[in-house]
Parts: structure tokens; C-alpha cells; sequence
């Protein structure tokens, strides 16, 4: 029995998150569209073990030993290694418990597909649409997927008379018996394609390259997936396509940083400025905005702008915040006369000091239930 925890590389105690985690994180890296088409068997072992460790009552089985995805593994269906319905089903010449058997149909459903996608902030803050390129099996346009050329038909496998399956007679402990098997001529479809489509080789489709539009909804978070329906790999002979699924990434921004759905970004002012107060523009995603830098301002101080910051998602276009952070620039190179000035304020202010306050937390701004502190007098000592 295969490891699934292994497979994904978690623990027996993992979450239900961190399975999923590992999921995401293993399909990513074995997808056949992604890794190449070597790593398909690997894809298929991700895609069994999450099945069965993202589903309580699957994963129970799996921890008390039998395999839900191989039942007969283990227990009465598997005992001695014999499975009891090809038993019975060669005694009475049909499937025990499963119905009559048949040809299997030429037309199959596709596979999944996975891509990923980069955004700007801007277009997860207002939304919009992606385009990605994926590389992934279509439906042959020469034979429309039928498999074969010039719009002919599968004919009747003269081995297996459209049957499917061929019977004969082996040998076993319990004696002679009749047994069946797909037919060797046909496959087991119970035709034959007698000229094959050149172009795909009798499967009835092709690899191909092609652009998809990805509609980004408002307000979506980094490394959120989105499911496209019908947009993945298209089966065999024409058979439907599967689910196309979209990782999306938000690139970093030079101007802001993302904090849920508010917009964070950090504004360098000159020290008068934080002094005496000041009206200034910053960029948005909006287009220029003005915001008054409060006097006495205080390194770190916050200036907000409500309803600029990103889109809730699911909600009717209400949007976070900007957050605007005060970084004061402290002059390092002063002329003559400024020095003067300042060994004045520093004489005027701080000639009593006798030693720094140090403690644990910082203080409000300003040192005091009166905004500004340092600031305000130092305001106050050059107006």
C-alpha cells in the first residue's frame, strides 16, 4: 500500500490546511504541463493520495490499513490474491456485480491543466483580466477529433465482432475456465480506425499552444487559485475537456505594501515639514490624492485615506484604506546659521536635561497628552 503521507510529504498528524497546502504545492510541481510528460505517474500518485487524505471518512480507512482507492488490497475482496468478481465473472461469463461487459468508448474525458499567472497590485486592487499561455492537448482541427482522415468511420473489429473484450479458455486450480480480455486488434473499443489522421495519430486531438483570458476578480488575494471550466486538456477523439485552474501571483509593488485590504506606503518628509505641518500629493491607484501632514508630526505617524485601499472581495466595490507612514529626514549636514538655530533650541529646551528616559514601551507621541512634543516647541521656538 503507498505511503500517501509520504507521497505528499506531510505527517500522520497534518491538518486538513496543510494537506491542501502540500497539495498545491505537489501538483504544481509534477503537473505534466508544467514538469514535462515524464512526471504524469508522479501526478497521478499526488492526485490519489490527496483524494484520499482531504476526505475524513477516506483518510480513516487509509490510517486502519485498507487503501480506499484499492480496496481489494487487503481483506475478503483481496484474499490469496484473487479477486472474487473474476471469479464468479468467468464461471458465468460477465463482470460479477458489475453488469455485462462492453467495448470501451474511443471518447474520453480530458485532463485537468494547471498554469500560473502573474498580476500587478493594481489590477488585484480593481480587477481585470489576465492572459496566460498554455500548452496543452486540443481537438485536432484536420479530423475534428474524430481520429481518422477524410471524415471516415471506425469500422468493426472483424477479431471481437464490436465486442470488445475476447474470450478464451485457461487453466487454474479450480480447473478449466472461460476468461475474457480486452481484444488485442481493436484494443478493447471494438472498432478499428483503418486511416489514421496524420496529424494526430488516430487520437483526435494535437498539442498545441494557446492564449486564455483570466477574468481576476476585485479584491483576490497572492497565490489564490482560479478554476476556468472546460478550458483544460481536451480528451481523446473529441471527448470533453477538462477544468483549467489558475495559480495566481500578485507581483510586488514599488509603491505600496499589501496588509489585508488596506495599502500601506511609507512618505519622507523634511523635518520642517513634520514641524510645521504641511499639504502634499502622493501617487495612488486612483490618480494623485493630497494629504495634510499634521504639526508636530512624530516618526511613524499615520496619515490615512479612506476608501483607497483594495476591493473587498465579495463585497459592492467597498475597499480598505490607504496608510500613509512618516519618516521625518533628520538633517545631517547643516550650514552655519542653522547650526546657530539649533544650538539656541537646544539650549532653550534641553539645557536642563540631566539623562534619557528608558523604559519598555514607547511613549504616545509627543511624550504627552499635548500632540507633538519636540516637535510643537521646536515649532514654537522658530515662529
Amino acid at each position: 500500500m503507498a505511503d500517501y503521507y509520504e507521497v505528499l510529504g506531510v505527517n500522520r498528524n497534518a491538518s486538513e490546511d496543510e494537506i491542501k497546502k502540500a497539495y498545491r504545492k505537489m501538483s504544481r510541481k509534477y503537473h505534466p504541463d508544467i514538469a514535462g510528460p515524464e512526471f504524469e505517474d508522479k501526478f497521478k500518485e499526488v492526485n490519489s493520495a490527496y483524494e484520499v487524505l482531504s476526505d475524513p471518512d477516506k483518510r480513516r480507512m487509509y490510517d486502519q490499513g485498507v487503501d480506499p482507492n484499492n480496496p481489494n488490497a487487503g481483506g475478503f475482496g483481496g484474499a490469496a490474491g484473487f479477486d472474487m468478481g473474476d471469479i464468479f465473472g468467468q464461471f458465468f461469463g460477465q463482470s460479477f456485480g458489475g453488469g455485462s461487459q462492453g467495448p470501451i468508448p474511443r471518447t474520453q474525458p480530458g485532463r485537468d491543466s494547471l498554469a500560473n499567472v502573474t498580476i500587478d497590485l493594481k489590477t488585484a486592487v480593481f480587477g481585470g483580466t489576465a492572459h496566460v499561455d498554455i500548452r496543452t492537448m486540443s481537438l485536432c482541427p484536420d479530423c475534428q477529433g474524430s481520429g481518422a482522415v477524410k471524415g471516415e468511420q471506425p469500422v468493426t473489429c472483424p477479431d471481437c465482432q464490436g465486442r470488445g473484450f475476447a474470450q478464451k479458455v485457461v487453466r487454474t486450480m479450480l480447473g478449466q475456465m472461460m476468461t475474457s480480455a480486452p481484444c488485442e486488434r481493436c484494443e478493447g473499443h471494438g472498432t478499428i480506425i483503418q486511416n489514421p489522421c496524420p496529424s494526430c495519430m488516430g487520437h483526435g486531438r494535437i498539442r498545441s499552444k494557446r492564449n486564455v483570458g483570466v477574468s481576476v476578480p476585485a479584491g483576490i488575494s497572492d497565490d489564490t487559485r482560479l478554476r476556468l471550466t472546460s478550458q483544460g486538456e481536451v480528451g481523446e477523439c473529441g471527448g470533453a475537456a477538462g477544468d483549467l485552474y489558475i495559480d495566481v501571483r500578485i507581483a510586488p509593488d514599488k509603491t505600496f505594501v499589501r496588509d489585508g485590504d488596506d495599502l500601506h506606503c511609507w512618505i519622507e518628509v523634511p523635518m520642517s515639514w513634520a514641524v510645521l505641518g504641511h499639504d502634499l500629493e502622493i501617487d495612488t491607484f486612483d490618480g494623485s490624492r493630497t494629504i495634510s501632514i499634521p504639526a508636530g508630526s512624530q516618526q511613524e505617524d499615520t496619515v490615512t485615506l479612506d476608501g483607497l485601499g483594495v476591493t473587498r472581495l465579495r463585497s459592492k466595490g467597498e475597499r480598505g484604506d490607504i496608510i500613509a507612514h512618516i519618516m521625518v529626514a533628520i538633517p545631517t549636514k547643516l550650514s552655519d546659521k542653522e547650526r546657530k538655530l539649533m544650538e539656541e533650541f537646544a539650549e532653550s529646551h534641553d539645557g536642563d536635561a540631566q539623562h534619557v528616559t528608558q523604559q519598555s514601551k514607547p511613549r504616545p507621541a509627543g511624550g504627552s497628552s499635548k500632540r507633538g512634543g519636540f516637535f510643537s516647541k521646536l515649532k514654537d521656538a522658530l515662529s
